[in-house]
Order: C-alpha cells, then sequence, then structure tokens
C-alpha cells in the first residue's frame, strides 16, 4: 500500500500573521501548531508532505519552517500565485484576493501520484484524526472516487472568546457526507445548547455531536482532475461574483450531488482549536500543555 501524503495549506501565512515572524510559538520548547500537525502526521506513518505557499516569503519560511522538519520527513514546496490559472484565464484586472483553499490544492497536482490529505497550517487537529486519515488513506491506494474527511464534533471546536464558522456536514445513514454547509455565528449559549442563525433569520440548533468540516480532507489524485474542471467553470462565473473563491467544499459539494464520488466522514474524538482570536492565546498554550503534561506530546517536538 501506497504511503499517503500530507498537503499543508500555508499560503495564507504571510498575510494572516501579519508576516513569518509572528508565527506563533505555543508549545512548551516555542512549537508552532503546525509542528504538532506535522509531528501527528509523521507518526501517523504519512510518507512525505507537500507545503502550498506564496513567492513572497519562500526563502523565510525555508529557513525557519521547513529546516526543522526536512530530516524527519521528505518534503516538497508548491506556489500559490494569483496568476496560477489554467490556459485562456488571466487575473482579472483590481483582483488581489487570493483564489481560495481548493486552488491551493491544484497547486500539489505536480508532485503528488498518491493518496492524500489536507489540511490547514494553523489549526490543531490532534493526533486521532491524522491516524483516521491515514489509515483509510492507505486503503484507497488502487481506488478513485472515493474521499473523506475527518467530521469534527462541532461542540469540540467552538471558542470561548467568540462567534465561529463552521463547514456544517450532512451526511447519509451510512455515514457519507451529502453537503457541506457553511454556517456563521455559532456559539454555545447561556442555555449550553449550540446554535446559529440561518439564512432565513431562524435560530436553528446543533447536538454538540454534529459533524463539521475543519479542513481535514482525503482524496484520492483523480480530485485534481474534478478540481481542474471546475474551476474553469468557476474563472467563467467570475462576471457575477468577482469576488470568488474557490473553496474546497465548493467542488466537492457538486461532485457529491452528481454522484460521481463518495465522501466518508471519519468522526474523530480531538478536540479541534486555534487562535481565531487574539483573547484565544492563553487557552491554546494551556490545551496544547495539558496535552504534554498527559504525555501526548513529548515537551520539545523537533
Amino acid at each position: 500500500m501506497k504511503q499517503p501524503t500530507l498537503v499543508v495549506l500555508a499560503a495564507g501565512m504571510g498575510s494572516r500573521y501579519g508576516g513569518l515572524k509572528q508565527l506563533d510559538g505555543l508549545g512548551p520548547s516555542g512549537e508552532t501548531i503546525m509542528d504538532y500537525s506535522i509531528y501527528d502526521a509523521i507518526r501517523a506513518g504519512f510518507g512525505k508532505v507537500v507545503f502550498v505557499i506564496r513567492h513572497t516569503f519562500e526563502q523565510e519560511f525555508r529557513e525557519k519552517i521547513i529546516s526543522k522538519y526536512e530530516h524527519k520527513i521528505p518534503v516538497e514546496v508548491v506556489f500559490q500565485d494569483l496568476d496560477k490559472l489554467p490556459a485562456g484565464y488571466t487575473v482579472p484586472e483590481g483582483r488581489e484576493k487570493p483564489w481560495g483553499t481548493n486552488h491551493a490544492v491544484m497547486m500539489a497536482e505536480a508532485v503528488v501520484k498518491e493518496p492524500f490529505a489536507v489540511i490547514n497550517a494553523d489549526d490543531f487537529y490532534g493526533r486521532h484524526g491524522f491516524a483516521i486519515l491515514a489509515d483509510k488513506l492507505r486503503s484507497f491506494s488502487d481506488t478513485r472516487d472515493k474521499y473523506c474527511m475527518i467530521g469534527y464534533r462541532v461542540g469540540n471546536t467552538l471558542s470561548e472568546s467568540g462567534t465561529v464558522a463552521r463547514g456544517v456536514c450532512q451526511v447519509d445513514e451510512r455515514g457519507f457526507l451529502t453537503e457541506v454547509v457553511e454556517r456563521t455565528a455559532i456559539a454555545r449559549g447561556e442555555d449550553g445548547r449550540i446554535s446559529f442563525t440561518d439564512e432565513n433569520g431562524q435560530v436553528q440548533y446543533l447536538d454538540d455531536n454534529s459533524p463539521v468540516s475543519m479542513n481535514m480532507w482525503g482524496f484520492t489524485p483523480d480530485y485534481f482532475d474534478y478540481s481542474n474542471e471546475l474551476f474553469c467553470h468557476f474563472l467563467k462565473a467570475l462576471d457575477t461574483n468577482p469576488k470568488f473563491e474557490y473553496y474546497i467544499p465548493l467542488p466537492v459539494n457538486l461532485l457529491v450531488a452528481e454522484k460521481k464520488v463518495t465522501v466518508e466522514v471519519l468522526d474523530t474524538p480531538d478536540q479541534w482549536f486555534g487562535v481565531t482570536y487574539a483573547a484565544d492565546r492563553p487557552d491554546v498554550v494551556a490545551k496544547i500543555q495539558s496535552l504534554v503534561d498527559a504525555g501526548e506530546y513529548p515537551s520539545k517536538l523537533f
């Protein structure tokens, strides 16, 4: 069986953090959240890591980030830039906004020939999710059109500092995805219930165990062909939606609706966390320290 590859979406780092210098050390030895993801991927049996970054911070990224991992696991770097478009398309005048997460995934096509996972660089996913995903991807070695995702329990993904946006997953009786719907302003109320307001202004409630997408996906290489084809369709629609971004759930929802692929939703008990708000930082530091204290991670990763 082929060892799966991990694709890490890191092209937003420079703008999101105000420069890589502010890539925050949250672990007891100055580890970043991404350090924990790479550590978990290595022990889950991923065979390679591909970072999707932008040319503008390549040198700094190689020096400060990749140097930590390159002797632990094979590493590749690919680039997401605005002008990385299919033949016949050009960047619209005035467009500065990036093309989104699925465009970033497409940048890895040349270096990924095996089943692969996709994650965000700045999210803490937990070790179980990586182990579950690696096992499933190894079983996909000789298949196509069979994908998966880690469905986090929404109650394990909330922030104590404010509301969050989550891709709420609709799942059939067999555990396969039927749709991902982006919901905003999700929070736990004073009554302990988790809720959001839908597009009709109605308050809707979610069970604590309702699965949500935190952008932890598993694909086989045929996904690149689908992505390229659908990206052309989306680019043609830019006249009506100039700020359009090509997020992963867009092609996934279309492919599922057309029954071209299946996406198995895999449950994990892990608690997701990240620094959504500045006020989240002390809580994240404390959560990582508690995992170290419990023996889940060493006090120094690399």
